[in-house]
């Protein structure tokens, strides 16, 4: 799992490197369900213990699931408690990834990586999601969110919940991840255990690279407590003065370039070569602490803990503002590092006057404290990935070449098998450099390729993509390319890919002001003797060849003119002035996308009522759309089968009695970061996919298109990847009635019926994706 997602898809920091983000941005916009009321006081030098008000949201954490074995109501007639919190429901999904860490059926680093994941996606959470809802709790705006919570309910329950699984993913750590890292020869230690004869080679290294670049930072009238940067690791440490009998608090930033897990060679001969079978590592900080007398010569070290705080990192662009938007987003980008703290982390020692200074002097809530036993930010144990260690990882997978892509004796160029008919690429399974970046470097190279229009949301620092739109345009093509640089923590990198991309006479645009351009397209314009062609490329996953090895999506290739001329009227909606609101075969948000799905979701409900087959199947990253949600509880009372899988956030509550009995709705965590979109509305037969969630960012304020797939070959790919993502021995999480999530066949260990336990993601590997 890679936002596993903040999860657009957050920058690779959730699964696989990332799990989300994801995301698309699992926490992005947090205008989305939240808005506000009255405040209350919040106080204490701890965090408390959960109130009673938090009873109801904390649930438990769900475990994995089994190993795998070989005439429509209005909404005044829906109840009003018909909505879960979308940010407990995130809290919940990252819950899901935590219980792949303590999944045995894992590999062992594999289960480290999803730790690694976890603590990753709770930081985007809380610099985006949270910061959005202490914003509006500060602003004392009197208008409750969907769900019935103010911001400040909202806030306490989050508190409540955060602390509870991050003891749990402390405790997986500590009690079962490092043990078994232990026991297959990969140490994580503390001084104590380092060996006499390799400390002086540690205090040597220490003295040459550490020191030199450590500031101790002194607070008194002279020195006013230090700026603490977003996510850095701090040592709060506590010295006396012998001489003048009085103590003062100083803070060490842990320097972030070296390792934070130094590698330790216990043999006094071992010049660093050996292998990775036996591998000890001590975290940065232990070795910072070792040495602090140097570093306040002449003083006593009273005590010294660890801390780090997470910051607003939220940008509000004024877009409507006469001033360059990139210039805008590169101040605002500037300021994201001074946002204030929105929670604390402490090592679950700390001392009580030292948690108190720092809470009075980083102005953080007591609810935002988060004491953790053991070591803070789990993120580092992603470093052990780079051990050599494969029995201890997945099996080595190597995307496959589409058959329709494959060379053959007479290579063959993409557009000549696109005249033969469309193709349904399914990544990671298919693989991206085969198939989309040849795609793009064909058009790049290719004479007869008059022009080159592509939307790029993420990508990655040596994007090949790039590079052949570069050489497009040094080739005298005309490219266009819609850069959306104001993708949540990629801002920078796509500044810097549109200033290249403008150098080398690309017509760089950056979409419409207000909205994100999100949409997954490349239209390629060829002279094929009198006439022209078009050429395209519609999918769910972002222009990145990396992330293409870690999240699942789905892209069709087409030269089917109705979608080439809806492509081309959305580019120039993209580039120009045009104002069109309505496509010949697309679904395209702002304007019309949920009102083509909700026609959809309500066709279903008047077959079904007139009792004709009805029936509807959608995989998303997200469901939070209060009137898609409604439109499914509709349906649902008519009769409709529905089958939803969600991977993250869903507001929606399923089997309830009266409302819901008709809807299913599974999450599927695994190797790969789910992040498709399909829709199946089975009595019309129809079939879609594109980049659009269901919930307000995506249908309100970005550019997303859908596109139906009609060939009988392709529709028949797309039911087979939903066939085995809703079928009954397929390992979930199942979404019950009271909004909690469990593991589906039931745990190991219970009757499950006989039933054979699948994993989705494994049997698409067996089967090459196909």
């Amino acid at each position: 799992m890679t936002s596993t997602g903040s999860t657009d898809e957050a920058p690779l920091a959730s699964h696989g490197a990332h799990e989300a983000v994801d995301t698309d941005d699992p926490t992005d916009d947090p205008t989305d369900g939240t808005e506000v009321t009255e405040t209350a006081d919040l106080a204490g030098p701890r965090p408390p213990a959960a109130p009673d008000e938090t009873a109801r949201s904390v649930r438990r954490t769900p475990s994995a699931p089994a190993a795998p074995t070989a005439g429509p109501a209005g909404a005044a007639d829906l109840p009003s408690d018909r909505y879960d919190s979308r940010e407990l429901s995130w809290l919940e999904f990252n819950a899901r990834v935590l219980a792949l860490a303590e999944d045995t059926s894992q590999p062992l680093l594999e289960r480290a990586k999803f730790l690694s994941i976890f603590a990753s996606n709770l930081d985007e959470f809380y610099m985006v999601r949270v910061a959005g809802l202490k914003r509006r709790d500060e602003a004392g705006l009197a208008v409750r969110g969907a769900d019935g919570l103010t911001p400040r309910e909202q806030l306490v329950r989050i508190a409540a919940r955060t602390q509870e699984l991050s003891h749990k993913h402390a405790r997986v750590f500590l009690d079962e991840v490092r043990p078994g890292l232990d026991e297959a020869g990969i140490h994580i230690i503390d001084w104590s255990q380092v060996t006499e004869s390799a400390r002086p080679r540690l205090s040597d290294w220490f003295a040459r690279q550490v020191f030199p670049v450590l500031t101790p930072l002194a607070v008194d009238p002279a020195h006013p407590f230090p700026y603490i940067s977003n996510q850095s690791l701090n040592l709060a440490v506590a010295v006396h003065d012998p001489e003048a009998g009085t103590e003062h608090f100083a803070r060490v930033k842990v320097p972030n370039n070296v390792p934070r897990l130094v590698r330790v060679h216990p043999d006094p001969d071992d010049d660093g070569a050996s292998d990775d079978r036996q591998a000890w590592f001590l975290p940065i900080e232990d070795l910072i602490a070792e040495n602090l007398d140097q570093l306040f010569e002449g003083m006593n070290v009273v005590e010294h803990h660890v801390f780090r705080v997470t910051r607003n990192a939220d940008l509000e662009v004024e877009e409507d503002r006469d001033e360059d938007l990139l210039q805008a987003l590169e101040r605002e980008l500037a300021r994201r590092r001074f946002g204030p703290p929105v929670r604390l982390e402490i090592t679950d020692t700390m001392s009580e006057h030292m948690l108190e200074l720092l809470l009075r002097e980083l102005d953080v809530d007591p609810h935002d404290v988060v004491q953790v036993p053991g070591l803070l930010d789990l993120s580092a144990l992603m470093e052990l990935m780079g051990l050599n260690r494969p029995e201890l990882k997945d099996p080595v997978f190597v995307p496959s070449t589409h058959p329709a892509f494959s060379e053959g004796e007479t290579p063959k160029s993409v557009f000549a098998t696109l005249r033969e008919g469309d193709v349904l690429v399914h990544h990671p399974y298919d693989s991206f450099s085969t198939s989309v970046h040849r795609f793009i470097e064909q058009a790049a190279a290719d004479p007869k390729v008059l022009a080159i229009k592509q939307t790029l949301y993420r990508t990655s620092g040596d994007s090949p993509i790039v590079e052949s739109l570069i050489d497009a345009a040094e080739a005298g093509k005309q490219v266009v390319a819609v850069v959306e640089i104001k993708a949540r923590f990629d801002e920078r990198a796509n500044i810097g890919w549109a200033r290249a991309l403008e150098r080398a006479g690309v017509h760089v645009v950056y979409g419409l002001v207000g909205l994100k351009t999100h949409c997954k397209a490349v239209l390629v314009v060829r002279q094929e003797g009198s006439a022209i062609k078009r050429y395209c490329h519609l999918g769910t996953g972002n222009y990145n060849p990396k992330t293409a090895r870690l999240y699942e999506d789905i892209g069709l290739f087409t030269a089917d003119e109705t979608i080439a001329a809806d492509l081309t009227d959305l580019f120039n909606v993209l580039t120009g002035y045009a104002r069109r609101t309505s496509y010949r075969k697309l679904l395209v948000a702002p304007y019309g996308l949920r009102r083509g799905i909700l026609e959809r979701i309500d066709g279903e409900r008047e077959r079904a009522e007139r009792g004709e087959t009805a029936g509807i199947r959608i995989k998303v990253n997200g469901l939070v759309d209060e009137q898609i949600i409604d439109a499914l509880y509709r349906a649902s009372a008519a009769g409709v089968p529905i089958d939803l899988v969600v991977r993250g956030l869903c507001s929606l509550r399923a089997g309830v009695p009266g409302l819901s009995e008709n809807i299913r709705v599974r999450s599927i965590l695994g190797r790969f970061l789910e992040h498709s979109r399909i829709f199946h509305f089975v009595g019309a037969e129809e079939r879609w996919i594109g980049s659009a969630d269901m919930m307000h960012r995506n249908l309100d304020r970005r550019v997303e298109a859908l596109v139906p797939v009609t060939d009988p070959r392709l529709t028949a790919q797309l039911d087979e990847i939903m066939d085995s993502a809703v079928a009954p021995s397929t390992r979930c999480w199942m979404l019950q009635p009271d909004g909690s999530w469990d593991p589906w066949p039931v745990a190991a260990g219970e009757d499950h019926e006989g039933l054979a336990v699948d994993d989705h993601q494994v049997q698409l590997l067996r089967q090459g994706g196909k």
